[in-house]
């Protein structure tokens, strides 16, 4: 199988995402940004078990 020759241009790529994706939001002015600042505990894994740590090791994860 060959790859095609023939590319996109900037324009018909500038469609192809419109069309996936749709409209972007506005763009956040920079006196409308605030910091992040976690106040809560991390939501992505559960907190370690007694003994977690070392049976990673172990585990050789």
């Amino acid at each position: 199988m060959s790859e095609p020759t023939d590319s996109f241009t900037d324009e018909e790529y500038a469609f192809l995402r419109h069309v996936r994706f749709g409209e972007l939001p506005p763009a956040v002015r920079p006196e409308d940004r605030t910091e992040l600042t976690e106040t809560e505990p991390r939501r992505d894994r559960p907190e370690p078990t007694v003994g977690q740590y070392e049976r990673d090791l172990l585990a050789g994860g």
